[in-house]
């Protein structure tokens, strides 16, 4: 099993829209970095879905998300982020784009990788379980191992310099039956500043403070359960 305590360098955080990466370990991704983490952001699709007025043609709103998502992980401290450029809302597991997230792998090279659950949570809301969501987390893990590490697997990678790589652990959000749990109350505020850089997604919020009430509220709950006062809280695969 891999250490917990061992010092994680180099971060890659893969996610299915821009935005995901604030709302779901926004915090935690502060954290790493002032703890000295390189960060590296793989954003799979171009974010054409998330609006609701179909008269905005899906280039225009695919430029806005990726400026947002560039500023959001300013604010974090993120080193680069990537750009995969799916349409939103058609992402499937396949071979294809499993090669693509083992490409990332190899390129970031990281100690530990943060995505999204490939489990259902049919005790959240629906919007956790987005099917892109779902698909990028069980592509992921599925791209970890064993092809990230499989010399014999994509071998063109290796003629573009991309050698196999070993992935420590894997964090994935989680709600009331996670067992990692990242102490962000240094750095909530600095989470609520990052995904407020999303603006096309609030809306009316973005000028308001409640959506930043909400996501207080919701990094207290989970900091009650580990005697903290904001928390993050992940399920943690130590990929050994």
């Amino acid at each position: 099993m891999t250490d917990p305590n061992t010092a994680i360098e180099r971060v890659l955080a893969v996610a299915a829209h821009p935005d995901d990466t604030e709302f779901g370990f926004g915090g935690t991704v502060a954290k790493l970095v002032a703890d000295g983490a390189s960060v590296t952001y793989v954003v799979c699709t171009d974010g054409s879905q998330g609006g609701e007025d179909p008269s905005v043609p899906d280039e225009e709103l695919t430029a806005i998300r990726y400026r947002e998502q560039q500023a959001a992980a300013e604010v974090l401290g993120v080193g680069e982020v990537r750009f995969l450029g799916y349409p939103d809302g058609h992402l499937q597991v396949d071979l294809e784009f499993r090669r693509r997230i083992v490409a990332e792998i190899r390129r970031a090279r990281p100690d530990l990788i943060l995505t999204h659950s490939p489990h259902r949570r049919l005790t959240m809301p629906m919007g956790v379980s987005h099917p892109d969501h779902l698909a990028v987390g069980e592509t992921t893990l599925q791209a970890v191992y064993p092809d990230a590490r499989n010399p014999r697997a994509f071998r063109d990678l290796l003629s573009q310099g991309l050698e196999p790589h070993r992935v420590r652990e894997i964090w994935m959000p989680a709600g009331g039956d996670g067992d990692h749990v990242v102490d962000i109350t240094d750095h909530v505020e600095k989470k609520i500043d990052a995904v407020y850089c999303h603006a096309s997604q609030l809306g009316a919020r973005a000028n308001q403070n409640g959506h930043g009430d909400w996501i207080r509220e919701r990094a207290r709950r989970n900091g009650e359960r580990f005697g903290v006062e904001y928390a993050e809280v992940f399920e943690r695969l130590a990929v050994g």
